[in-house]
């Protein structure tokens, strides 16, 4: 058998570290860090190596993701050794390492969530994890359905008590949880479960190393929130302009939201079309433009309860601003149809493959529909909904204003390498 070629010498090594510190790693990671010429980590973590590791220490700055090229750069063709907590492509400085050089070698550290989960006896693959590490803790509440399992990261000491409070505040009161400390370590530590609602408002801060084990439990009478398209209407504060239930289904289904693409929502109005676009996947992204301050405010207000903080909110009209955005997969008008050049520019801003739905109920902004539909091809789709209401004794229907959607795919050129036409 003929021998795999040597791999190529990596420029940088990163070292996942436990609480156990040093005691913990084992002999590759050891003999790694002994030989590195620099030392780059945290300054709890280099506290941990000891004197025979004699490579220039070096804190990380903060921010620490800017500084990240400009250490690597002032210690070119030296060999590097850069500390992370756990498995360092875990939420880790890994990731950011890997955008930078090509020559990275990751000797990993069981992650605190495998420890939580090996403590627990909770199943890893049931379980689901929500990083609140430099992110702000309303992200979690898309999180939340009855019955889940979920470790959260703690971004420091006082985490635990903002998991408590936004539990109780969206509905999840009755929910148990248990704070996991030092992970590992000689001084590892899990607190007694209690409920968010039972949680003590002067509870001494624990240790900031930590994860908050959650078993979510909704209160009785709290709105279910489910994890498809189409939450019920009283999830949004609105004051009328609201792409209701149904038709906010049927709208997303149609945009086909993929991880990790980008949403144009023109018209914002209460902002559902986002927030339930990056609800389908926590990579899924979305900029909303309206032009009225108060709902521009109220749809952030919307994105943060419902656990998109995210959701870039841009104050402005239509055409104008769109110049300033990121190139989007997939644009919803759900507003601002008569605006002079809006269709235009958002068809022009669409790359190939990318997806354009445009919903309305006037006539007016119907037949700038059909006209895009005559040039453009794709779909169109008249959405109508009744609902049952009392007549009487008696029960008859009530219908909703029609809606007329037009839904369209651009597609590419091939030949040209330029995108053309439509998917019909």
């Amino acid at each position: 058998m003929t021998p795999a070629p040597d791999a190529p010498t990596a420029a940088v090594t990163v070292v996942g570290l436990g609480a156990d510190g040093w005691a913990g790693l084992p002999d590759a990671s050891r003999t790694a860090l002994r030989e590195a010429e620099v030392l780059i980590g945290g300054p709890r973590q280099l506290d941990l190596l000891p004197p025979e590791c004699t490579g220039r220490r070096v804190a990380w700055p903060s921010p620490l993701r800017p500084a990240v090229p400009g250490l690597l750069a002032a210690h070119a063709g030296r060999r590097i050794a850069v500390l992370a907590s756990g498995d360092p492509m875990f939420y880790g400085i890994g990731r950011a390492l890997a955008e930078e050089t090509g020559a990275l070698r990751v000797l990993p550290h069981p992650s605190s969530v495998s420890y939580a989960a090996a403590r627990l006896g909770w199943p890893l693959e049931d379980v689901e994890v929500v990083t609140l590490v430099g992110r702000p803790a309303a992200r979690l509440a898309a999180a939340l359905h009855d019955g889940r399992r979920l470790l959260v990261l703690s971004a420091d000491a006082t985490t635990p008590a903002e998991v408590a409070a936004l539990l109780r505040d969206r509905g999840f009161g009755p929910s148990r949880m248990r704070v996991l400390e030092q992970l590992g370590g000689d001084r590892e530590r899990t607190t007694d479960e209690v409920t968010a609602d039972d949680w003590p408002a002067e509870r001494p801060l624990g240790d900031p190393l930590n994860i908050v084990a959650v078993e979510c439990r909704r209160a009785p009478g709290a709105l279910r929130l489910g994890a498809v398209p189409g939450l019920p209407d009283e999830a949004y504060e609105h004051d009328g302009q609201l792409t209701k239930r149904h038709v906010r289904a049927a709208t997303l289904g149609v945009l086909a939201p993929a991880p990790g693409e980008l949403l144009w929502d023109i018209g914002g109005g209460s902002g559902s079309i986002a927030v339930e676009w990056m609800r389908t996947h926590p990579s899924c992204r979305a900029v909303t433009v309206e032009r009225d301050p108060a709902r521009a405010e109220r749809i952030t207000r919307n994105a943060d309860r419902l656990g998109v903080p995210g959701l870039r909110v841009v104050t402005g009209a239509a055409p104008a601003v769109l110049a300033e955005l990121p190139p989007p997969d997939a644009v919803f008008v759900g507003g601002g149809l008569t605006a002079p050049g809006l269709l235009d520019a958002c068809w022009a801003a669409l790359p190939g493959g990318g997806r354009l739905v445009a919903n309305t109920v006037t006539l007016e902004s119907e037949a700038l529909l059909a006209d895009a539909h005559r040039r453009h091809g794709g779909e169109l789709v008249r959405l109508a909904v009744a609902h049952a209401v009392p007549v009487g004794g008696f029960t008859g229907w009530r219908q909703a204003m029609p809606v007329t959607q037009w839904a369209v795919r651009k597609m590419l050129d091939t030949s040209s390498g330029h995108s053309s036409g439509a998917d019909r």
